[in-house]
């Protein structure tokens, strides 16, 4: 809408650069052009507002398809109109001079137009079509087609009107079918999921059947190795009880030897002590044999005195007095006797 300011009875107008404005004064056309901004007076001004830019028009609209199931269809039309003399002259685009506002809908004539042009076209598509065909590669032909007829519809270029695109954005059904269609495919979808559960389990359950396996054989080898370990250790056992036996052997034999040589040691220095013993005793006895009796009274005596104890004191009684006295006074000292 224009920006529409007053001053001492004139009207000042300025416009945006997507409105294309026309001015007539007097049934004379004085501007003509987009983003114009200029004075004039209400009383003697016919002012005229088209817009240029892109415009997106949203539709939504009910069909019936050859299995007569009612589909929604949504889609969107982007237009423009290029040639905005054209359009002035065939739809009311006149605005108040005063307050810059549109006397009538212009925008609702077209919008009117459009969207039941488009929805004739897409009726007579999915009118041939049934629904199952319809939600697969209805999207398509919808478009396609809407955007055909639109482009071959006379009355467009005639107003001034340009369809840029034509987009379906989508074909549903009624919201019970929509669930029943959905039904065998979340059907299907359960089934492979359940599948993949139980080739899942099945997978867990041979790697745990093969972990169990490998558990086993663990076992299994670790067993053998302990029995080739407690055969070794019996082996080592027995081998360590016949080198010790055979150290005991030699060690016994060699105890024997060296007592059977300490013995022989022994008598052979028994024997040669005694035969030294018994020459000094044979030499002993012939000295004493040569000696005379009294000297070896004499070193009897000695001998006895060396080995007497020692006396302290003596006590002669008279009998010992007189048995001694006739003794002491013959000359021998009783020799005779």
């Amino acid at each position: 809408m224009a920006d529409i300011t007053r001053r001492l009875g004139w009207r000042h107008l300025r416009s945006a650069p997507t409105a294309h404005i026309r001015h007539h004064k007097r049934g004379r056309l004085v501007h003509d052009g987009r983003g114009l901004s200029f004075w004039y007076r209400s009383l003697s001004a016919a002012l005229s507002e088209v817009p240029v830019d892109d415009r997106e028009l949203a539709m939504a609209f009910h069909a019936r398809t050859a299995d007569f199931q009612d589909v929604t269809v949504q889609a969107t039309v982007t237009y423009r109109i290029s040639d905005p003399a054209q359009a002035a002259e065939r739809l009311d685009f006149s605005v108040d001079p005063d307050t810059g506002s549109w006397r009538g809908a212009p925008l609702e004539q077209i919008t009117t137009l459009l969207t039941e042009t488009a929805q004739q076209h897409a009726l007579d598509v999915l009118a041939r079509i049934p629904l199952a065909d319809a939600l697969v590669d209805g999207v398509a032909s919808v478009r396609q087609r809407a955007a055909d007829g639109l482009a071959a519809e006379p009355r467009l270029p005639a107003t001034g009107i340009e369809v840029v695109a034509v987009r379906v954005v989508a074909i549903r059904p009624e919201a019970e079918v929509e669930r029943a269609l959905r039904t065998p495919a979340r059907e299907q979808i359960q089934q492979e999921a359940d599948r993949a559960t139980y080739e899942r389990r099945a997978v867990a359950v041979e790697r745990e059947r093969a972990i169990a396996e490998n558990e086993l054989a663990s076992q299994i080898e670790l067993a053998r190795r302990e029995e080739q370990l407690v055969d070794q250790r019996g082996i080592n056992t027995r081998r360590e009880a016949e080198e010790q036996a055979a150290a005991d052997s030699v060690r016994t034999d060699a105890e024997a030897a060296r007592k059977v040589r300490l013995a022989r040691a022994e008598a052979e220095a028994a024997r040669e002590t005694g035969a030294a013993r018994a020459e000094a005793q044979a030499a002993w006895l012939r000295v004493h044999g040569e000696t005379h009796p009294d000297t070896l009274h004499a070193l009897a005596t000695t001998r006895l005195a060396e080995n007497l104890p020692r006396i302290e004191s003596l006590t002669l009684s008279p009998d010992v007095l007189t048995s001694l006295l006739p003794r002491l006074g013959r000359p021998d000292g009783g020799a005779g006797a």
